[in-house]
């Protein structure tokens, strides 16, 4: 989509703004929060441990860490990108000048949607997280029916979404780098579903202090990059406000975390990145520029094959793949520092992929 009128140097600013913003406020409010999570106990009330594990993650995994760390941090994300948005918004509204109202990212065409599943799956995921840290209920209890929940949760989401992408503004197609586009027509529903599904699952990274935070702030400023580069600056924004939102976390969930993400963090991550994956052409690069997650992902499904269909063989000591590498012998901080640098050398390969797929 083409800027417009727009200056480059008003674009850059756009962007830069509410990553800078958000970073900032994410700051600012954590000393609040972290003084409430505390004072309220809001860990989890039962340890991954007391399910059927196997003896060597149960050597590596901190109890005492996850039994008194609390759960929620991913509000900090969601909370800081919300004030940089109203903030931006709200100056457009009542103060509306050339500036104020250019540097309004808010938009229909191109950031509702994103925004919308950003904020539905915060919420979703934090009456998870809520429901872990009471201890009561089947979701606390029963880690199959967890999972099942949030299975049905996220297909929901993604048939709203894909039903407004293909009814609502005509989105059937997807890039195929180098080829072209690939009309999809109806098939683009269940396409978009299983996209946002295998997204979803690579939340499973979210295992060790510092991980998750380093490895999706990177993909979402690739994804920022990608979309300044399609002209999107709305969603480049969006995407820049986000990463600035994560790395606010990052700054207080390095070793030793003050807390962790949380399904309310994940699952609102995981899911816009599948939207703006979409809207940006680059679904088809996405397991290049995400290639930690899909890593970590791919390990966990092949550790289940290998261990229901080949005699109980375990491929990995542990997994998913970063407990793996803990179980023979990184420490903690090495693990974190080197996805962390797989994560940048994956996104630039995206990113140049996609500028070399659309010349």
């Amino acid at each position: 989509m083409p800027s417009g009128t727009i200056p480059l140097s008003m674009d850059v600013l756009k962007i830069i703004l509410p990553t800078v913003l958000t970073f900032f406020i994410g700051i600012g409010i954590t000393p609040f929060f972290t003084r409430y999570f505390y004072k309220y106990k809001m860990w989890k009330k039962f340890s991954r441990t007391e399910a059927n594990t196997s003896n060597t993650f149960n050597t590596i995994h901190n109890t005492t860490a996850e039994m008194s760390t609390p759960r929620i941090g991913g509000v900090i994300i969601w909370i800081s990108v919300l004030f940089a948005i109203s903030v931006i918004y709200l100056l457009s509204v009542f103060f509306p000048t050339n500036l104020t109202e250019k540097l309004n990212f808010f938009s229909r065409s191109q950031t509702l949607v994103p925004l919308g599943a950003f904020f539905l799956a915060a919420l979703v995921g934090l009456v998870e997280d809520l429901s872990h840290i009471s201890g009561r209920g089947v979701i606390a209890s029963d880690s199959l029916v967890y999972r099942k929940i949030k299975i049905v949760l996220i297909f929901l989401i993604a048939l709203v979404i894909s039903f407004w992408f293909y009814f609502k503004i005509d989105f059937s197609s997807v890039h195929i780098p180098f080829a072209g586009s690939l009309e999809l027509g109806i098939i683009f529903i269940p396409f978009f579903i299983m996209v946002m599904l295998a997204t979803f699952s690579t939340s499973v990274i979210d295992g060790l202090d510092g991980l998750a935070g380093g490895v999706m702030a990177t993909i979402f400023a690739a994804f920022s990059l990608i979309a300044y580069m399609n002209s999107q600056t709305d969603i480049s924004a969006l995407s820049g406000a986000i990463a600035g939102g994560i790395l606010a976390f990052l700054w207080f969930n390095v070793p030793p975390a003050r807390f962790y993400m949380g399904e309310t963090g994940m699952l609102a991550l995981t899911v816009t990145l599948s939207v703006i994956a979409f809207l940006t052409d680059a679904v088809l690069l996405l397991p290049i520029i995400a290639l930690p997650l899909v890593l970590t992902t791919a390990s966990v499904i092949i550790q289940i094959v290998s261990y229901k269909f080949f005699n109980k063989r375990r491929i990995f000591k542990v997994a998913p793949l970063h407990h793996h590498f803990q179980a023979i012998g990184w420490p903690r901080e090495k693990v974190v520092m080197r996805y962390w640098i797989i994560s940048v050398i994956s996104a630039i390969t995206g990113i140049i992929l996609y500028l070399a797929s659309f010349k």
